[in-house]
């Protein structure tokens, strides 16, 4: 049977996804992490389409996303990942 998923970023429909730590998992032991984020921020994920995930971390650094692209909201705001996802939508 057919799963249909939907990407939490173009929001298009596609058969997989992928799981994206909002705080990147390299940067979990990091102190300053620590330190401003609890275990729970640390985990959260989104599912992301392939081409929206490739595309995020090739426009943001680890910890730019870390920092202040956390958020599906945030991500939003990073102007190359906001025009790449609504190319995708088109």
């Amino acid at each position: 049977m057919d799963h249909i998923l939907t990407c939490e970023l173009c929001e298009r429909e596609v058969e997989s996804t992928t799981r994206h730590h909002l705080i990147p998992r390299t940067l979990h032991s990091n102190k300053w992490f620590k330190k401003n984020y609890t275990k729970e921020q640390m985990n959260d994920t989104v599912d992301l389409c392939r081409d929206c995930h490739k595309h995020v971390h090739k426009f943001a650094t680890e910890k730019e996303l870390g920092k202040h692209h956390n958020t599906l909201e945030k991500l939003m705001e990073h102007e190359k990942i906001r025009k790449f996802v609504e190319w995708l939508r088109r």
